[in-house]
C-alpha cells in the first residue's frame, strides 16, 4: 500500500531540470503551492570540484573502466567522469532496452537537482518560423502551433535571467536576443570568421552561451577556469540548482520532495482528471502518493513519456494522453558526426598550461536550404556548427635536436574545429514503448527506444563534413583534417519530439500550452512536446515554452478550468 501523503498541492511538478526550475520558479513566486518531484539527491556548492586538479583524485581522472562498471552508458557523455560520475543514474539499476542492431545511447540522465543543467554544453539559440512553420517551407512534417512572435516576449523574459552572453548578427533564421557581451575570439578564429564570410558569406558568431560575462543577481561573471561540468561555485553558468529552484524554494510555497522516482498519475476515478502522482523514494523504496489539482511533467522527454505510457488505465488504456496513437512516436535527436579540423600555424605560439579556459568558442548559423538560398538536392532542412579554436598541448610533431628541440617542443599548435549539429527528420518509426519485459530497481518497467537516422540525416552529415573543410581552407587554415563518423541515436542528448504539439487533438499530445488534449490538468513541459527539432540547441527553447505554459496553467487556474 503506498504512503499517501496528506497535503495536497496546487501543481505537482516533475523534475528540476531546465523546465522543472522554470515552473517551480514562475509559479511559486505567483504564490501557487507547488511540489517539486525530485528522481535526484539535493544538490549543493560543496559537491562541486572545478578547481580540484586531476592529480588529487584517486584514479587521476583515468578511471573510465572504473566507470563504466556502473555507468556504461552515462560514461559515453562527454561530462561524465571521475569527479562527478555519482551524480549521473546508475545504469545497472535503471536500465532500458533497444531493438538488436539499433542501439540508443540514453545518456545524461542525471540524478542531483537541475539535471541536466548541472552539465549541459549551455549553448541557447532561438528557433525562428522557419522551424516553426518548416512544414510549410518544404512539405515535410507538420508545423508547430506556435509562431515566433508567440514566443518571442519569453524568450526576452528567460534570456535575462540566465544570463546569454552573445553578439548581434541580424539573422531571421537565427534571431537575436537579449545578450550579455559576447566572450571574446581567439586571433584564429577572428580570421576565421571574416574570411568565411568574405569568400562564403556564411556567419560565424561566438557562441551564444548560458555563461555570464556580466554579474547578475548574485551570481559573478565567468573567470574561465574551465570545468564547467564539475559544477561552479561562482554560479557563473545557469543551473536551475542553484538560481530557478533556489528562487522556488525561497518563496516558501514550493516543497522539494527529492530522491523520488516518478512512476505514474493517478486519475480520479470519477472524472477524467489526474489527481496526484506515485513515486518510489529512492532510498526506502516505498512508493508514496503526492496530490494536486494539476500535474506537470518536466522530467526530459523520454522519462516523462514512461510516465504517461506507464499511467496507463481502464480510461486510458494506451497510456495517459494518448487517444491519437500518437504518444511514444517522432522521437528525433540532432545528427552528429560531420566535421573538420585545421592548423593555423600563423597563431602559434609557448603553450599555457594555465588558461584561461573558454567556456564558448564559435556558433556556425545554417546556410543550408533558407528561404532565399538554393535547395539542397540531397536533404531537407539544415545545420549549424559548434567549434572553436585552441593552441593544442605541446609539439610533439618536433624536429631537430637539442636546445632547437626543446624549444620548438613548447611551441603550441593553434588548431580550429568545427562539428555539425543537424536537424533529424520526424518520422512515425522511431518511437518508444513500455518494455513488457523489463523493470529498473525501483519496480517501474523501462522503455524500449527504436530509433535510427533516415536517408536525410546521412547525406546532412556527408555536407557537414564537406562544409567544413570547404570553411577552413577558404580562411587559410593548414593540414585540414574532414571527417564523417556517424554517431548513434542519442549521442546529441537532445532527445525531443514524442509527445508533440499540434493543433488537432487526432494527430498530436499536447496543445500549444503543452497541455494534454485528453487531460486538461497534465501538461508536459520538456522537449517531448517538440513538432520538429530545428538544428538549434533545444535547451532555452525548453524553458521558454515552460514558461509561457505556466503562465497559461495560472490563467486557467484563476477561471476554475483547471
Amino acid at each position: 500500500m503506498a504512503d499517501r501523503s496528506k497535503a495536497a498541492y496546487d501543481v505537482i511538478v516533475v523534475g528540476s531540470g531546465a523546465s522543472g526550475g522554470w515552473a517551480c520558479k514562475r509559479l511559486s513566486e505567483a504564490g501557487v503551492k507547488v511540489a517539486l518531484v525530485d528522481a535526484g539527491r539535493p544538490q549543493a556548492d560543496q559537491n562541486f570540484n572545478e578547481y580540484k586538479p586531476s592529480f588529487e583524485f584517486a584514479y587521476r581522472d583515468r578511471s573510465q573502466s572504473i566507470i563504466r562498471k556502473t555507468r556504461p552508458v552515462q560514461k559515453d557523455c562527454y561530462a561524465c567522469m571521475e569527479s562527478n560520475y555519482e551524480w549521473f543514474c546508475n545504469d545497472l539499476e535503471e536500465p532500458y532496452a533497444t531493438p538488436e542492431g539499433k542501439p540508443f545511447s540514453w545518456q545524461g540522465r542525471l540524478r542531483v537537482t537541475g539535471g541536466r543543467t548541472n552539465v549541459w554544453g549551455r549553448v541557447s539559440l532561438r528557433l525562428s518560423d522557419l522551424d516553426f512553420k518548416a512544414a510549410s517551407f518544404d512539405g515535410y512534417g507538420e508545423n508547430w502551433p506556435i509562431s515566433y512572435k508567440d514566443l518571442a516576449p519569453y524568450y526576452d523574459i528567460v534570456e535575462e535571467y540566465v544570463g546569454v552572453c552573445g553578439q548581434a548578427e541580424g539573422l531571421p533564421h537565427l534571431p537575436d536576443g537579449k545578450f550579455q557581451p559576447a566572450m571574446n575570439l581567439t586571433c584564429a578564429e577572428v580570421q576565421f570568421r571574416n574570411r568565411v564570410k568574405d569568400k562564403l558569406g556564411w556567419v560565424v558568431t561566438p557562441t551564444r552561451s548560458a555563461n555570464l560575462t556580466r554579474s547578475i543577481n548574485g551570481r559573478a561573471a565567468c573567470h574561465y577556469c574551465g570545468p564547467c561540468e564539475r559544477g561552479c561555485v561562482t554560479h557563473s553558468y545557469f543551473n536551475s540548482a542553484f538560481t530557478t529552484v533556489a528562487d522556488a524554494l525561497k518563496t516558501g510555497n514550493c516543497t522539494h520532495i527529492a530522491n523520488a522516482m516518478a512512476y505514474k498519475i493517478m486519475m480520479d476515478p470519477d472524472r477524467n482528471r489526474a489527481r496526484g502522482l506515485l513515486y518510489i523514494d529512492r532510498i526506502t523504496r516505498e512508493p508514496k502518493e503526492v496530490y494536486g489539482r494539476a500535474v506537470v511533467l518536466c522530467a526530459q522527454a523520454l522519462e516523462s513519456v514512461r510516465i504517461l505510457l506507464n499511467s496507463a488505465n481502464t480510461q486510458h488504456a494506451n497510456g495517459l494522453g494518448n487517444s491519437s496513437g500518437v504518444l511514444g512516436h517522432y522521437l528525433m535527436d540532432h545528427i552528429m558526426g560531420g566535421g573538420a579540423r585545421a592548423e593555423f600555424p600563423e597563431f602559434a605560439g609557448k603553450f599555457n598550461w594555465n588558461g584561461p579556459n573558454r567556456p564558448a568558442g564559435v556558433y556556425i548559423a545554417r546556410f543550408r536550404n533558407l528561404p532565399n538560398g538554393p535547395r539542397s538536392k540531397n536533404f531537407l532542412r539544415g545545420y549549424g556548427y559548434e567549434g572553436g579554436g585552441e593552441k593544442v598541448g605541446i609539439n610533439l610533431r618536433a624536429t631537430g635536436f637539442g636546445n632547437a628541440y626543446k624549444e620548438a617542443v613548447h611551441e603550441g599548435r593553434f588548431q580550429v574545429g568545427i562539428g555539425g549539429f543537424g536537424e533529424c527528420l520526424a518520422r512515425w518509426e522511431n518511437y518508444v514503448e513500455i518494455d513488457p519485459n523489463l523493470k529498473d530497481a525501483f519496480g517501474i518497467p523501462v522503455l524500449h527506444i527504436h530509433m535510427t537516422y533516415g536517408e536525410n540525416e546521412l547525406a546532412m552529415v556527408k555536407d557537414m563534413a564537406e562544409s567544413a573543410a570547404e570553411m577552413l581552407e577558404a580562411a587559410g587554415a593548414k593540414h585540414v583534417r574532414s571527417h564523417v563518423r556517424l554517431t548513434q541515436p542519442g549521442w546529441a542528448i537532445h532527445e525531443v519530439g514524442i509527445a508533440r504539439m499540434g493543433n488537432d487533438p487526432k494527430k498530436s499530445v499536447l496543445n500549444q500550452f503543452q497541455q494534454t488534449h485528453d487531460v486538461k490538468n497534465v501538461f508536459v513541459c520538456d522537449g517531448a512536446g517538440f513538432t520538429s527539432t530545428a538544428c538549434q540547441n533545444p535547451t532555452l527553447t525548453i524553458m521558454t515554452l515552460c514558461v509561457r505554459s505556466m503562465d497559461y496553467l495560472m490563467g486557467e487556474m484563476k477561471r476554475n478550468n483547471i
